[in-house]
C-alpha cells in the first residue's frame, strides 16, 4: 500500500487514499489518553477535590496522583518524539510542510476555509485530502501549547530537587516569567484551558466533517486513510 497517496484499491466509484502511517495513529491516540489524564491530576494537583480521611502521610494520595501524572506527562513526550522523527521521514501529508499552511496557496486556503466555515455568502469546500489549512494551523498551535507546557510541567517538577539536573535545565528560563515560579504555575495551568477549548472543537469538527461533509477524518485516524470519490478533486493531492 502506497503511503504517499492511492493504494491501487476502488470500489464503485471510489477509490481508497493511504494518509496515515501506524505510527502517526499510535501516538494520536496515546498523545489523547495522556492529554486527558494531565487534565484530571492536574486539576487534582492544583486543588484536591477529594481527599480520604486521616493524615495525608497515611495514604500519601497525592504522592500517587503526582506519579500518574509525571508518567503521562512521559508518555506525552515520547509520542512527541516519535511525531518528530516522522515529520522527517513521513509521507507529504505527515511532514513539516502538513503543518504550516505558509505558502500562497496555503494562505488561500485558509481564508477559503474559513469562508466556508462560517457559511459566508458564496463560499465554496475547498477540499483536502490531508489537513486542511485551519487544521494545520491549529495543530501548530497546538502543539506549541504542549511543548510549553511540558517546559513549565518540568520546571515544576524540578523545584522536588533543587540544584538536580532537571532544575538546571530549567532554571534559567524561570526569570522569563512574570512573577517567576509562580507566573510558570500560571502559565501550565492556563495551557489546561487551550486544551480544555481544543479537545471538544478538535471532536466537534472531525465528526462534523464524517458527517456532513461525508470525508472519513475520523475513521482515517484508525484505519490510516479514506476512501474517496474516484474523480473529486483535491488542494493538496
Amino acid at each position: 500500500m502506497s503511503a504517499a497517496g492511492t493504494a491501487g484499491r476502488s470500489r464503485g466509484g471510489s477509490r481508497w487514499v493511504y494518509l496515515w502511517h501506524w505510527p502517526i495513529r499510535a501516538m494520536h491516540w496515546l498523545a489523547a489518553g495522556s492529554i486527558l489524564v494531565l487534565i484530571v491530576t492536574g486539576f487534582y494537583i492544583g486543588r484536591p477535590y477529594f481527599m480520604t480521611g486521616g493524615e495525608a502521610s497515611d495514604h500519601f494520595l497525592m504522592g500517587r496522583v503526582r506519579f500518574v501524572h509525571f508518567v503521562a506527562a512521559a508518555v506525552l513526550v515520547g509520542t512527541a518524539v516519535v511525531r518528530l522523527y516522522w515529520l522527517f521521514v513521513g509521507n507529504r501529508y505527515e511532514r513539516w510542510a502538513a503543518l504550516f499552511p505558509v505558502t500562497p496557496k496555503s494562505v488561500r486556503g485558509l481564508f477559503r476555509m474559513a469562508g466556508y466555515y462560517l457559511m459566508l455568502p458564496g463560499a465554496k469546500h475547498p477540499h483536502y485530502l490531508g489537513h486542511n489549512p485551519l487544521q494545520q494551523l491549529a495543530y501548530t498551535g497546538i502543539y506549541a501549547s504542549a511543548a510549553l507546557a511540558v517546559l513549565t510541567g518540568f520546571a515544576l517538577y524540578a523545584q522536588a530537587e533543587p540544584g538536580g539536573r532537571i532544575w538546571t535545565l530549567t532554571a534559567w528560563w524561570l526569570p522569563w516569567f512574570p512573577g517567576g515560579l509562580r507566573g510558570v504555575r500560571l502559565v501550565h495551568h492556563a495551557l489546561t484551558w487551550v486544551f480544555l477549548i481544543f479537545i471538544p472543537l478538535h471532536v466537534y469538527l472531525a465528526l462534523r466533517a464524517d458527517v456532513m461533509d461525508r470525508e472519513g477524518t475520523t475513521s482515517s485516524i484508525l484505519s490510516g486513510g479514506r476512501w474517496v470519490p474516484a474523480g473529486q478533486r483535491f488542494e493538496d493531492e
